[in-house]
């Protein structure tokens, strides 16, 4: 009887529309036709691959390679060889029914589908990442676990197993294990045996490219790894890449945890083959002598700060020339911050790798335009790619300083365990702000002009639109929402909603980027999971006014689809 008395009242309702809303009506009937209709057209489907592909130009990447030797570049060959392989573990680290889904677009009748398959090898996947993770191809959502834990894992499951099997909670934590299902029972497969055949693949190349090259800290690195590969323990390869030293700088392991949004603690694999420019690699050097001073400068109290953390600091400025596995989809990396090993880092510290024929290329392409469009004419000026690079730079130092262990409850653990799969989002953004606030503090002591200051701040403002545009599904985009939320609260920036242009405020944002640099450190101090998320709920959001200059920038590249020289 409801049912009847729902449809009757219905009934009467549209019997007494009045002209107006029967007008209202039919034109909403009239759009979701058209709506429905242009879905299925395939012109327009054809037009909006096209368009999310263009959202990525292509660019030639400059290299200087005349000074390889043949027996580089013969290392080089098999170090590309590695990234190969390595692109088919990552893969299916992102979705264990990748390589399935990629035959299904290619067998299919769809007339889109060399599009289509430019979009999945763009993305890894039938997902677009800088749509959060909407699907282009079929309707399945993109696992929160990735390939890396059963695709109907929850978090609950996860956590209950290791309630009552807590024997298995450091198997199962480990960066370097897959979960899968057995019946009723859970596993943690080590990734020296699910990649069995890729990684003993990837094993033995290096050790061909070892016994080729005559630089030892090469050798040595590749040695321990292809072990590792082998042995499933990272550790000891982990500490020989931080003593890397020659003319090509090579990374290639699981390393980064952005792609496990359920916890955040597997790796993906991944590969940077680069070649060392030693010359701009020691005009840095001289920053990494205040890193101590950069802890003891953060403004948190003392028993917060990481003042065990090893010292040893390389910065490596580099060339690309090929990549691999995570480095390759969608937004490309301009730096790099490793190992994350907070006992590596504890005991040598960490390595920053710039990627400067990549910075150079993205600030032609994207930053440039980008300050065009959204800064006040009055500080157009004052943007300079050298702070587009030294932010990249202090970004990438700055993952090295502040909280990295604690104790809680009595148990020594680290603060991405603690922070689970708001880590990612929560340390990218507090290396950004902390990058500025490191620059403000080394102009305070001469290393920096003290006069560019607002030099620095505006490109830096600026960098945030540029990382915004990612999405805030993505942790460098929800760390640029963040920062300009939290600025917005502190009134550090005037926007003129007519020019859709922003004027920075610069004496308020130095002083919020220090308040920020506090709240973001105590998070991380207090390993507070809660407060984690309640921070990135209320900060980590496209504004309209942001969501309506994205609008704007549709015509400037989201991000570079890199072309690498032929070795």
């Amino acid at each position: 009887m409801k049912a009847s008395f729902i449809s009757l009242a219905l009934v009467s309702a549209l019997a007494g529309c009045s002209p107006a809303e029967k007008q209202q009506t039919t034109a909403s009937e009239q759009q979701a036709s058209a709506a429905q209709a242009k879905a299925q057209d395939p012109t327009a489907q054809s037009g909006r691959y096209q368009a999310m592909l263009d959202r990525f130009v292509d660019t030639k990447m400059q290299a200087d390679l005349s000074s390889l030797s043949d027996i580089d570049r013969q290392v080089l060959h098999k170090m590309v060889q590695v990234a190969n392989i390595l692109d088919g573990v990552y893969l299916r680290q992102t979705y264990d029914a990748n390589p399935k889904v990629r035959a299904e677009i290619a067998t299919s009748a769809n007339p889109d589908k060399q599009l289509l398959l430019s979009l999945f090898d763009l993305h890894y996947g039938p997902w677009d990442t800088l749509e959060g993770d909407k699907p282009f191809w079929g309707d399945t959502e993109r696992p929160d676990g990735a390939g890396v834990y059963p695709v109907d894992m929850t978090k609950e499951e996860f956590n209950q197993w290791i309630a009552a099997h807590p024997e298995d909670e450091a198997a199962f934590k480990s960066g370097y294990t897959v979960i899968v299902r057995q019946g009723d029972k859970l596993l943690a497969v080590p990734y020296s045996q699910y990649y069995g055949k890729e990684l003993a693949a990837c094993a033995t190349l290096m050790r061909e490219a070892a016994a080729l090259t005559q630089d030892a800290s090469l050798k040595t690195f590749l040695d321990k790894r292809a072990d590792a590969f082998l042995k499933n323990d990272y550790r000891d390869s982990e500490m020989a890449w931080m003593d890397l030293n020659g003319s090509l700088e090579v990374a290639i392991g699981p390393y980064e945890t952005y792609t496990d949004k359920l916890f955040g603690y597997k790796t993906f694999f991944e590969a940077f083959i680069t070649v060392r420019n030693p010359q701009d690699s020691a005009k840095l050097a001289v920053y990494k002598q205040y890193l101590k001073e950069m802890e003891l400068n953060l403004p948190i109290e003392d028993k917060y700060k990481n003042l065990q953390r090893g010292s040893e600091s390389p910065i490596s400025v580099v060339e690309q020339i090929s990549g691999g596995g995570d480095n390759k989809p969608g937004v490309q990396t301009t730096a790099f911050n490793l190992p994350n090993d907070e006992v590596v880092r504890e005991l040598k510290g960490s390595k920053k790798v710039m990627l400067k024929n990549v910075l150079n290329a993205k600030y032609e392409a994207i930053m440039r335009p980008i300050s065009a469009l959204i800064i006040a004419p009055a500080q157009q000026s004052l943007l300079m790619e050298q702070y587009f690079f030294n932010e990249t730079l202090f970004h990438e130092l700055s993952h090295g300083l502040g909280p990295g262990t604690l104790v809680k409850d009595g148990k020594s653990t680290t603060v991405a365990e603690q922070l689970q799969e708001t880590y990612s989002k929560i340390e990218e953004g507090k290396a950004d702000v902390m990058g500025a606030y490191n620059m403000l503090f080394l102009m305070d002591k001469g290393e920096m002009p003290k006069a560019e200051r607002d030099n620095m701040l505006v490109t830096y403002f600026a960098g945030l639109f540029r990382s915004m545009r990612f999405g805030v599904h993505e942790a460098h985009g929800a760390g640029a929402a963040f920062q300009y939320n939290y600025f917005k609260e502190k009134q550090a920036f005037d926007f003129d909603s007519q020019s859709q242009t922003y004027k920075v405020d610069f004496d308020k944002l130095a002083l919020a980027i220090r308040e920020l640099v506090h709240d973001l450190c105590m998070i991380q101090a207090l390993g507070d999971y809660q407060q984690s998320k309640d921070f990135l709920a209320k900060y980590a959001v496209l504004t309209p006014e942001v969501a309506a200059l994205n609008v704007k920038m549709e015509a400037i590249p989201t991000d570079i689809r890199p072309l690498y020289p032929e070795i």
